[in-house]
């Protein structure tokens, strides 16, 4: 992973502060800056952790600490950036920390819930694609474990999170015209296949690891044959459905995506907070909820108790919906809800069979972006090895013959 961007230097830093407190006599004393993740663990940006000794002029005798996370795009090479230029993600981030964000906050304000569900940006730099945040850690948050995976105390906080963001958006879009299905450009879009080498070799690789094992063997033939239609089937799933409560789909919601703070005493979560809005869509929040529950939930939850999950989440989804007033679509019933699950539950299939392995992965040799997404013989060397891990072989042959059995292997499926 590429290390701290040069840029990022005592003056940059001390510019970005002296903007947050407004005081041009801000001066920073003394600056430690250090990766924030290791190799494997985030592939959509680079995080840097800054720790800064400052003063202020009201008080130039007194040092304050200041903890920060600066989040950079990956631009140690053409090929990441020509890869993800159709994606936006940055600019998509960057608009949506400054001018939607807030205005979720604001509605759920409007109906006396103060409940935070994002951290705030203090600083954002539009010519150099980079974001500054407090740093959440020095308030007792941490990510949990991506390997060893969440229970189901961990999954409640994160769906009443998700369930207010995504009923305030759908109430904020109603409100203003639409102001928010410009948001576009998901993991699968119109505009581009980039990252077909990783979703489609993903797969490949996944195919190669069946047809080796004689019980899954037929299904390694079946995600063959899909691999041409892979891209297009996604693309479907991503498309808003006309009648349904679309949202501002979160996009990427996993382990490594929300940061947890928990009880010193007992070790139980308290609080979750939603990061990492590169990939946030307008589309079905039910995508969210397939990506999150296929990607970072332990067994058996993940494979015996989605459905009282699913429940949980329309409880707060609905309950929002109707305090704010909502009206553009009609807001489903439990049971109608339990329906469009099923209508995008490929983003299922995709995030337990390509995406899952990724993120469970404890190898780190070729752990990086170019890997990830080149379809070369680094890339697909990496991949391979992604089906070499236990856990990953048995969560596919307990969840790919349920896949099949719901027709999401078959080329002709319609999302």
């Amino acid at each position: 992973m590429a290390g701290a961007p040069e840029w990022l230097t005592h003056d940059y830093l001390e510019h970005a502060l002296r903007s947050y407190y407004k005081d041009e006599q801000l001066k920073i004393v003394q600056l430690q800056i250090n990766p924030a993740l290791g190799p494997g663990e985030n592939y959509g940006g680079v995080l840097t952790r800054a720790r800064i000794q400052f003063t202020l002029s009201k008080s130039p005798a007194e040092e304050q600490l200041q903890n920060l996370i600066v989040k950079t795009a990956i631009d140690d090479d053409e090929f990441s950036q020509e890869l993800q230029a159709p994606y936006d993600i940055f600019n998509r981030e960057m608009n949506i920390y400054e001018n939607v964000l807030p205005k979720l906050n604001d509605l759920l304000q409007e109906m006396g819930d103060t409940e935070p569900l994002f951290p705030t940006a203090i600083y954002v730099d539009r010519e150099r694609t980079a974001i500054i945040f407090e740093d959440l850690s020095v308030a007792g948050y941490v990510m949990a474990d991506r390997v060893r995976l969440l229970n189901v105390e961990h999954t409640h906080l994160i769906l009443r999170k998700l369930a207010k963001m995504h009923a305030t958006s759908a109430v904020l879009n109603e409100r203003q015209s639409g102001c928010l299905e410009s948001y576009d450009r998901g993991f699968f879009n119109r505009y581009t296949n980039g990252y077909s080498g990783y979703f489609v070799g993903g797969l490949l690789a996944a195919a190669r690891w069946m047809s080796q094992v004689p019980k899954l063997a037929d299904y390694g033939q079946k995600l063959f044959e899909l691999a041409p239609h892979y891209m297009d089937i996604g693309r479907k799933c991503f498309t808003p459905t006309p009648g349904h409560v679309n949202v501002l789909a979160h996009g990427d919601v996993w382990t490594n995506n929300v940061m947890f703070k928990y009880d010193p005493s007992t070790g139980r979560p308290l609080d979750v907070l939603l990061i990492d809005f590169q990939y946030s869509f307008w589309g079905s929040p039910c995508i969210d909820l397939h990506h999150l529950f296929n990607t970072s939930l332990k067994e058996p939850l993940r494979r015996d108790q989605q459905s009282g999950l699913f429940q949980f989440y329309h409880n707060i989804f609905t309950d929002t919906l109707q305090r704010l007033h909502y009206s553009q679509n009609p807001i489903p019933s439990l049971h109608d809800f339990k329906l469009q699950t099923e209508q995008k539950r490929f983003f299922a299939m995709h995030s337990t069979v390509v995406v899952q392995p990724v993120m469970i992965s404890t190898d780190p040799t070729d752990a990086c972006f170019n890997a990830l997404m080149n379809d070369d013989e680094r890339g697909i060397r990496f991949k391979n090895r992604l089906y070499h891990n236990p856990k990953v072989q048995d969560n596919l042959k307990a969840m790919v013959p349920f896949f099949d059995r719901k027709g999401l292997l078959d080329v002709d499926q319609c999302c």
